[in-house]
């Protein structure tokens, strides 16, 4: 996987976080609530960055789907964290195969800081440290 291809991941997961996460926070209230909402603002966030490294490289970036298919019914607080977990999960490790990829000192600095804020976003959302966040078996 070059670079771009790597970007177009990440940037296919981040579409995938805000529609997920965008899920879950139906369900949430008070405190994780508001966790939801901070953590649907940093997927933004990276949304648009991801975006703009794309275009910099003279690439269209990946269009959102309409819709997602869940991994998991979201009906209450419990189910909707658990959604949110396995998000992180997932958004860990299109950005481990970004730092992997990355070819630019500044597109490697993006990834790993977007890694290391999904390794304790899993934290937050009831995940257990892991040794390698972002790697996959």
């Amino acid at each position: 996987m070059n670079q771009v291809e790597a970007l177009q991941a990440a940037l296919a997961g981040e579409h995938a976080a805000l529609y997920g996460v965008g899920v879950a926070g139906g369900k949430l209230s008070g405190t994780k609530f508001r966790q939801a909402t901070a953590l649907f603002e940093a997927h933004r966030t990276n949304r648009d960055r991801l975006s703009a490294l794309i275009v910099a490289a003279g690439k269209t970036p990946v269009a959102a789907e309409p819709a997602y298919d869940l991994p998991r019914a979201v009906v209450n607080s419990a189910t909707a964290a658990a959604l949110v977990l396995v998000i992180e999960l997932r958004i860990a490790a299109v950005y481990g195969d970004l730092v992997e990829a990355a070819e630019q000192p500044a597109v490697r600095s993006f990834a790993i800081e977007a890694l290391l804020a999904a390794a304790g976003n899993q934290l937050v959302w009831g995940g257990a440290p892991i040794a390698f966040p972002g790697a996959t078996p």
